[in-house]
């Protein structure tokens, strides 16, 4: 990232931030503790820390397939869908195989996850080539068709009939991964996902491929001239920002929630896009943005319990850093 682009996405960061702390001030009946802990308290909990560093884990995963779609010049928005997909699937394989090693079983869940997820992802791709449909839309409306399809699934046929959750059984214990910092739910999903951001900015920066992707994405004209394929561009950067999106539900149950409850996803996939629009769709970058992001959303929901406000407050926050974040990118691409 450049020093133009860093200076832009600071901007938006702070906006939203302020904006937030205004919010928070406004809100609440003792402004000046809520705004300190709004700033150390995440930092002050083990719990809390712990899972800011889980959910920037999830943030960084799901980003880094956002940048992927981004760099080629498109925009995949069915993120939380395709999550969501990864998720259940994940959850519904490790629960029902069995008598096969742990390693191979989630493996064979992990592959699932990263193919269905890059199945919807590029049925958009599809529609755009043949049929001319743009890829924001159909990715959008298939993410919106396949979540209350899953959550019949998961509230009928695959329901976990013990509890009163609507969720899938929970996974063996030995396909859990391993606990960091207890008592907070981070694992090791913390060391995995900074690596699948470095294999992701390797493929879009150091190979041939990721070459013609950035091409695309820069100078659409330039790239047909020089006789790259768009078909191929653009199914397989969507076919990959499916599948690390996929990847993020199979992390999620795997490293987090131990099921695949209704709602998991929520949030998530919108994340993970702003995370990616500050970055400047730089995979690397995706790392700090996830950081800073988490820390946002876990101190306004810790905020919101300690000064007894309404827990929609940190979907308001994540719209409102949604929204600066929005406008930068729409000013930066109307100045490109």
């Amino acid at each position: 990232m450049n020093r133009q682009a860093f200076k832009s996405s600071s901007l938006a960061f702070v906006s939203g931030v302020l904006i937030s702390a205004i919010i928070l001030l406004i809100q609440t009946k003792n402004p000046a503790t809520a705004i300190a802990d709004f700033l150390t308290g995440s930092f002050t909990s083990v719990y809390y820390f712990g899972l800011m560093l889980n959910t920037a884990a999830l943030f960084a995963t799901a980003g880094a397939g956002e940048a992927v779609a981004l760099k080629s010049g498109n925009l995949n928005i069915g993120g939380e869908g395709q999550i969501y997909a990864g998720g259940f699937i994940t959850a519904i394989l490790l629960v029902h195989i069995t008598g096969i090693p742990v390693p191979v079983a989630i493996f064979t869940a992990m592959a699932a996850a990263a193919g269905i997820s890059a199945v919807l992802a590029l049925f958009s791709a599809l529609l755009r080539e043949f049929k001319g449909v743009n890829i924001l839309l159909t990715s959008f409306l298939i993410s919106a068709a396949s979540i209350p399809f899953i959550d019949s699934l998961i509230a009928g046929t695959f329901r976990d009939k013990t509890g009163n959750l609507l969720a899938t059984p929970a996974i063996p214990e030995s396909e859990r991964f391993l606990p960091i910092l207890p008592p907070s739910p981070l694992t090791l999903i913390i060391i995995i996902a900074p690596l699948i951001c470095i294999l992701t900015w390797y493929i879009v920066y150091k190979t041939a491929g990721g070459r013609h992707l950035r091409i695309w994405g820069i100078a659409p004209e330039f790239a047909r001239y020089c006789g790259y394929s768009e078909h191929k561009t653009v199914c397989l950067s969507l076919a990959v920002s499916g599948a690390l999106h996929g990847l993020t539900g199979f992390l999620a149950v795997c490293g987090t929630y131990y099921t695949c409850h209704s709602g998991f996803y929520k949030n998530m996939g919108w994340n993970a896009l702003s995370c990616a629009l500050i970055a400047h769709s730089n995979p690397l970058a995706v790392i700090p943005a996830s950081l800073i992001l988490s820390w946002l959303f876990t101190s306004a929901d810790r905020v919101a319990l300690t000064q007894n406000l309404g827990f929609d407050i940190s979907s308001f926050l994540q719209g409102i850093m949604l929204f600066c974040i929005s406008i930068n990118f729409i000013a930066r691409r109307r100045r490109t």
